[in-house]
C-alpha cells in the first residue's frame, strides 16, 4: 500500500478486501507491528501483520461468503472507527452474524493499532430488564438494596 494513503483510502482498501476476499490487499492494510486490543476480551489481543493473515485466512477458508458490511465510520487525519456486521455462513449452514466496533490508528498509509469490540449478535436473550437484573446480582431486587422493602 502507498504510504501516502489517507485513513479514508485504507478504510475503503480494507472493507473492498476483505468482501472480495483478498487476503494480501487486506494484510497490506496493516503495518507489519500493528497491534490489536481487545478490551473485552484481552486474551484475544496480539501484535503483527502475520497474525492478521492468519485470522483473516482462516476465515476465508472456513466461511467462503463472510463479508462485512459498513454500517457507520467516522475518519479523521489521524484513523478512523467503523461499525459492521461481519455475515458469513460455517460449513453447517449455520449463519454467523457479529456486530463489531474497530477504532484504528493509521500511519504512513497502514494501520498500526487498534482496539476491536466485537460480539455475536444474539437471537432472543434477556430484555434489557432482566439483564441489568443479572448484573446488578441476587442481593439487589426492583433496584432497592437488599434487606428493604
Amino acid at each position: 500500500m502507498d504510504s501516502s494513503r489517507t485513513p479514508a483510502q485504507v478504510l475503503d482498501r480494507l472493507i473492498a478486501s476483505t468482501n472480495a476476499h483478498d487476503l494480501d490487499g487486506l494484510v497490506d492494510c496493516f503495518a507489519e507491528s500493528y497491534a490489536l486490543t481487545d478490551p473485552v476480551h484481552p486474551a484475544r489481543s496480539f501484535s503483527g501483520s502475520a497474525q492478521v493473515r492468519k485470522n483473516w485466512g482462516t476465515m476465508f477458508t472456513a466461511l467462503p461468503d463472510v463479508h462485512i458490511d459498513l454500517q457507520d465510520q467516522v475518519v479523521t487525519d489521524a484513523g478512523f472507527w467503523l461499525e459492521a456486521a461481519q455475515v458469513g455462513t460455517r460449513p453447517s449452514g449455520e449463519r454467523l452474524e457479529m456486530q463489531t466496533v474497530f477504532i484504528a490508528a493509521v500511519e504512513d498509509g497502514r494501520i498500526t493499532r487498534a482496539h476491536i469490540y466485537a460480539a455475536p449478535v444474539e437471537a432472543g436473550g434477556p430484555d434489557i430488564n432482566a439483564f441489568f437484573a443479572a448484573l446488578a446480582g441476587p442481593e439487589r431486587t426492583a433496584g432497592r438494596p437488599a434487606g428493604q422493602p
